[in-house]
């Protein structure tokens, strides 16, 4: 799907509508599904070759009109080795950099980007889709070797010499001896006088944001995370360690590999969910925040659900700042995709916490995903109905431009007028004001026009046994 997107996206469907051929353009979407089909994920060289072939045509308007250019990369300050005479295809740029990719991934929302743009979209604390803005379930990053392979393919036939983004991510994360001398001379330090925490602690922090291969050094050592987190299980740790230590753990879960080892590492969830209750503000987002990170696997998602987590996020959901807020809400839609974990989420009052966050009108896109989620739960559909759940659903769907936001609002009042039936009085005087519920029978999404059609049946056939009585 990711690569339809692409090369139908933006200048890419420019492109294949100044195609002269549509021969070439049927011809083109024939091979993209044949690709596309192909699950095993052993992708058909013939099929590329037709692909790029086809691209090559198809942008030759372009290429015609274009001058000879140099291909910057200003990620590593490195020329690609030759002067290209031709325009680089826009579905082989990254969204972000604009310049061609080396190491393609894709994320969460299906889009591609160049590994580190993302990376570094993602370490700067976003938890969004750059491009569509949704919000991330997860942020683990997967090759797109499809147009991994077009790229090299492309660059082969204008005589490019590709760099190979792996080697450059291996030169630009490689550590020094010193390096890793430093990172054990301050694990040691965590064990030692309180001063000397605080200052290794501040400095593992720092660096375990700022150099990406540190956080890799945790998981070559199977006592680094031990290490990191003794102090915290002494009495009297101060606040703003807590905090170092914290945000460390934070960092080093960002790192892909680390995320199983970090999780199972006995301390870990306990001392996170200890100062997601009874730390800073800071320290409460940033445990939260942890927790959203690490439960990207589905494993993790288990572990951390059985650990009392869900409660501690519901209270810093309901008490937290804005941010925190966020961090916690982050976390409480990634367990909830694992089905235990919604109904210990519902059991620690997540309904009634979401409800009132949305009647602030704080998060609502997200707390109505969860809520979305949540609504195959019997508890948490009955919870919706008693605490008044319609009228700000209501609202927010007449309000919203975002189709997924609609889409998820009906569901979720699909959901509560089947549970109780006395709701149907309001949809039925909403639909009669407004019509709310048949402009999205129209127009809305393909999920969001089978609930608005299923409500208008509803309406309907009560209104019938009305007029039959």
């Amino acid at each position: 799907m990711c690569l339809e997107e692409i090369l139908m996206a933006k200048k890419g469907a420019a492109l294949l509508e100044e195609s002269p051929s549509a021969a070439a353009k049927k011809d083109l979407k024939k091979m993209l599904k044949a690709v596309l089909d192909d699950d095993d994920g052993d992708f058909d060289s013939e099929a590329i070759d037709r692909a790029m072939a086809i691209l090559s045509d198809l942008k030759g308007i372009k290429s015609k009109k274009g001058v000879g250019i140099t291909i910057h990369d200003h990620h590593h300050h490195h020329h690609l080795r030759r002067k290209s005479q031709a325009s680089v295809p826009e579905e082989f740029k990254c969204p972000l950099s604009k310049e061609l990719m080396k190491d393609p991934v894709i994320i969460a929302s299906g889009q591609t980007f160049d590994r580190p743009f993302i990376n570094k979209w993602l370490k700067s604390g976003n938890r969004t889709c750059p491009q569509t803005l949704q919000v991330l379930s997860h942020t683990v990053l997967t090759p797109n070797h499809l147009i991994r392979e077009m790229i090299s393919r492309w660059c082969a036939d204008h005589g490019i010499e590709l760099p190979d983004g792996a080697k450059y991510a291996d030169e630009e994360d490689a550590l020094t001896e010193s390096d890793r001398d430093h990172f054990l001379s301050l694990l040691a330090k965590m064990s030692s006088t309180l001063p000397e925490q605080k200052q290794a602690a501040k400095e593992l922090r720092r660096l375990t944001k700022n150099v990406p291969s540190f956080r890799a050094l945790f998981g070559e050592s199977p006592d680094a995370i031990p290490k990191l987190l003794f102090p915290l299980s002494r009495d009297g740790t101060t606040a703003d360690l807590q905090e170092d230590v914290i945000t460390s753990l934070l960092n080093i879960s960002i790192h892909d590999n680390n995320k199983k080892l970090v999780a199972e590492t006995p301390a870990v969830i306990p001392l996170l969910v200890d100062a997601l209750k009874s730390g800073t503000m800071v320290t409460r987002s940033n445990s939260a925040a942890a927790l959203f990170t690490l439960s990207a696997l589905d494993s993790n998602k288990t572990l951390i659900g059985r650990s009392g987590a869900l409660k501690a996020l519901v209270d810093l959901l309901n008490e937290g700042d804005a941010l925190a807020a966020k961090d916690a809400a982050s976390a409480i839609f990634n367990l909830c995709i694992v089905h235990e974990n919604k109904t210990r989420a519902v059991a620690e009052g997540a309904v009634p916490a979401i409800l009132k966050k949305i009647s602030g009108r704080v998060h609502v896109e997200e707390l109505v995903s969860i809520l979305t989620m949540l609504s195959n739960d019997q508890r948490a559909v009955e919870e919706m109905g008693i605490l008044g759940a319609t009228p700000f659903l209501l609202e927010i769907l007449r309000a919203t431009p975002c189709p997924r936001n609609k889409e998820n609002c009906v569901a979720i009042l699909y959901a509560i007028c089947c549970n109780d039936r006395s709701k149907w009085k309001e949809m039925r005087e909403e639909e009669s004001r407004h019509g709310t519920i048949s402009q999205l029978a129209q127009n809305g999404t393909s999920r969001a026009k089978r609930k608005a059609s299923g409500i208008l049946d509803r309406l309907s056939r009560r209104i019938d046994l009305v007029h039959t009585a």
